[in-house]
């Protein structure tokens, strides 16, 4: 592909809104009213500081314009009204100094009396209580809030009383277990009513805390006895409710993939959960749902997912999993789960199975297994299958099926391309090597000395404020093949360059480096800017690559895309030359080698048959960009187009090539196929309507008979194999079923039922990630604030 040539001109986008000053302020003052509301809510729930239970977000409008004006906080104890700016100041100035002339009266009556120790209530003079006691009971045990702060009187003032069996100076763990044995027993509100009449000495029980349960489950028993029909069970379900219910735990479950154990279906406190909310314990859930329930499921699932591929003219079908790379990074023993979808030409993607392999497959089975995939899905009709997209075999296996049944375009994924991009520099560039063998040699003088070590822990305790030793590949990972160890280390050394640089300053590294020459080395390094530059250069260039892999994973392009990706990569490893004066012509080498190898002639005409890349000429025209492309990929658009076609149509569709070379689309289409929209989600701007590209060949360019076949089988061909991804449980499910017909197929059925509903949704990542971002995430009010109050204005 031409460097000098832009892919296309900027495109339209829709029209925006002209917001004067005040409309920027009012939202301003939304966002930050909103944010305040949020941190409030997960405040509320025990996910953020005491105060939001007293402190109310109010957003004051203008009474002329209705516009908002200000944001304030509102205490809910004594209606005093102050600036929003900084919650937590008002906190301690209103709240906790006594300014609110409500406050200490509430905390003091929900406080438990540290003072005093109760003894309990004696059995024998507990009183008979009638319904509506027991409802009121039961509705206050019901609210368990976060701390004493949030106002939560029946429940803490149980806890004061009935729980006086032991000290009242218990740990705070001891009071949270005290609360659950609490809302477990109904007759603990009795007790309560009762401690401001008894001020006995603390009980000592024999089995000590344990018996606390007992003596609950004792007291609850004695209370049904005295009153039968005042304490009412869990409300109870009619079959119809018990049956939906049971339907969406179901349909949780398996869609869940593993991550929930069917044992854990029995689990005690699992079924304590169950007979809270009312479904009888009678019904066994691990044999209701892997039976006949499942089976019914997954034939729901797979026929729907079979009427959509038949609705489908054509399709393609994509094979993800080749590479062994297994959920979270592990290897299973071997087996590596082969997943199979089918890509249909209205960008949906649907489910068709998945194959479990004995670890590397040989080139001759894996097309064995890809064909045996296509004729699962086309039958007779074999042609309906436009191509297959793998994430390996390019060179053998799709290359085959490709040559006897020519018809098809077998695509290499462009995912595992750019990751493999990765391994090349490792591998052909020396700069890598010598960064990657420097800091292996530094990490592992700082992991292994002890006295070293012991320096490095406490300088980045002191900086980071985290231990941790620094990370190092394992001497058994081949770097060759895995470059993310190697990549973790980099990271890890880049963001401990201070700490290594005081490590090595000290007056003990010093007298280690009179009788060591390997510290007198590591000291070297970490002192030499050369070192620091170099590591950055070949941290950046991976981080470069890795962010285009990453996007490329989330965006899922089409293979028009291809070019423009990989002249974007041209442009930016250039800069990074540029930025850290590398030579240019090693590494162009390296990007040009890997291109070649993933280069599908298919790319480029889908490229010249797309409209969204259309370019508007001097005339007005918007034009196919051929002047985009190489000699070589103008011959390879006619060859492809030409094998496309039969013998009979080549002649014409070469005709209508031409014409649509020199003519293009009517501009008014071909800015309507452009047409950009601004992705909520992410904030970027995207094309508002991805499918416009094929429907213009098939209606407006319908003049086009040969070539329009062409391009709608093309353009809608996806460059990567991705499908969703399986969870790291869900393999080791498949690990220790392997060898059981019965526990194998009951794994892919529930491997379909997850596949087809994360499809469904366009959910491509797995529950092991959402996680990690979860963890990654500090969540803490402090920051959320700053974010809510960084666009507001002034009030």
């Amino acid at each position: 592909m031409a460097s000098t040539c832009s892919p296309h001109t900027d495109p339209p986008t829709l029209p925006l809104q002209n917001d004067d000053a005040n409309n920027m302020a009012a939202k301003a003052l939304n966002k930050r009213y909103e944010g305040l509301v949020t941190v409030r809510t997960k405040a509320i729930k025990g996910k953020g500081a005491w105060y939001w239970t007293h402190l109310e977000p109010i957003l004051v409008k203008n009474p002329d314009t209705n516009l908002p004006k200000a944001v304030k906080l509102k205490c809910s104890l004594c209606d005093a009204v102050f600036s929003a700016s900084n919650p937590s100041r008002t906190a301690s100035e209103h709240l906790k100094r006594g300014t609110c002339p409500n406050f200490s009266v509430t905390v003091s009556s929900t406080r438990p009396s540290s003072s005093s120790s109760l003894s309990p209530i004696p059995i024998s003079s507990i009183p008979s209580l009638n319904n509506n006691n027991n409802n009121s009971n039961n509705s206050n045990n019901n609210h368990r809030k976060r701390s004493s702060q949030m106002g939560t009187h029946n429940l803490l003032h149980s806890c004061s009383s009935s729980l006086a069996l032991v000290e009242t100076s218990s740990s705070s763990r001891y009071f949270q277990n005290q609360n659950e044995l609490l809302n477990y027993s109904p007759s603990n509100s009795m007790l309560s009513q009762h401690h401001h009449h008894h001020h006995q000495h603390p009980l000592v029980l024999s089995g000590g805390k344990e018996d606390l349960g007992a003596l609950a489950l004792l007291e609850d028993s004695v209370k049904k006895l005295k009153s039968p029909k005042g304490s009412a069970g869990p409300p109870a379900l009619s079959k119809d409710q018990i049956d939906s219910a049971i339907e969406l735990l179901a349909e949780w479950f398996y869609e869940s993939c593993g991550s929930v154990s069917f044992s854990s279906l029995e689990h005690p406190k699992f079924r304590n959960f169950l007979d809270q909310v009312g479904l009888p314990s009678t019904v066994s859930l691990r044999r209701e749902l892997s039976g006949a329930r499942l089976d019914a499921r997954f034939d729901e699932v797979k026929s729907e997912s079979d009427a959509r591929i038949r609705d489908a003219m054509f399709f393609q079908v994509a094979s993800d999993g080749w590479k062994g790379k297994n959920c979270c990074g592990f290897a299973c023993e071997g087996e590596n789960l082969v997943k199979f979808t089918v890509n249909l030409p209205n960008g949906t993607s649907v489910f068709q199975k998945a194959v479990f392999t004995g670890g590397m497959a040989s080139s001759k089975y894996a097309e064995e297994v890809l064909w045996e995939a296509v004729t699962g899905v086309c039958g007779n009709s074999m042609q309906r299958c436009v191509g297959i997209v793998a994430d390996k075999y390019k060179a053998k296996a799709l290359r085959n099926l490709e040559v006897q049944n020519h018809w098809m375009v077998n695509l290499s994924c462009q995912l595992q391309g750019f990751v493999s991009l990765i391994k090349d520099f490792h591998k052909e560039l020396p700069l890598f090597r010598t960064v990657t063998e420097a800091c292996i040699k530094v990490a592992n003088f700082v992991n292994t000395k002890s006295q070293v070590r012991n320096s490095f822990l406490k300088h980045k305790v002191q900086e980071l404020e985290y231990a941790g030793l620094l990370r190092v590949p394992s001497p058994k990972c081949d770097t060759s093949k895995n470059f993310e160890p190697v990549y973790v280390m980099l990271e890890e050394i880049l963001s401990c360059a201070r700490v290594l640089q005081m490590v090595v300053m000290d007056d003990a590294y010093k007298v280690a480096c009179v009788e060591d020459p390997i510290a007198r080395e590591v000291a070297g390094l970490i002192q030499n800017e050369g070192f620091w530059n170099e590591l950055d250069a070949v941290y950046s260039l991976v981080k470069l690559i890795r962010g285009m892999a990453q996007e490329i994973e989330v965006e899922r392009p089409l293979i028009a895309q291809c070019l423009p990706l990989w002249e974007d990569l041209r442009g930016k490893v250039k800069d990074w030359c540029a930025k850290f004066s590398i030579a240019e012509g090693p590494v162009e080498k390296i990007v040009e080698k890997r291109f070649r190898k993933n280069y599908h002639p298919a790319w480029s005409a889908a490229f010249i048959l797309d409209p969204l890349y259309l370019m508007r000429d001097t005339s007005g025209k918007y034009l196919p960009p051929f002047k985009c492309l190489t000699h070589e990929q103008e011959k390879d658009v006619d060859k492809l187009i030409t094998r496309l076609v039969s013998q009979e149509e080549a002649h014409v569709a070469l005709m209508e090539l031409m014409k649509w070379r020199s003519e293009g689309l009517d501009p008014l289409y071909a800015q309507a196929v452009q047409v950009k929209k601004r992705d909520p989600a992410t904030g970027k701007m995207k094309i508002a309507n991805p499918q416009s590209s094929r429907l213009v060949w098939e209606t407006c360019l319908s003049e086009f008979k040969s070539l329009g076949k062409v391009a709608v089988r093309l353009i809608f061909l996806h460059a990567t194999a991705c499908s969703f991804k399986c969870n790291w449980s869900s393999m080791k499910w498949v690990c220790v079923h392997r060898q059981s017909r019965v526990g194998l197929e009951r794994a892919q059925k529930m491997i379909f039922i997850a596949a087809h509903a994360k499809l469904e949704r366009r959910e491509f990542s797995n529950e092991e990630e959402k996680d990690a971002e979860l963890f990654a995430m500090t969540g803490s009010d402090d920051e959320m604030l700053n974010e809510v109050f960084a666009d507001a204005p002034s009030v």
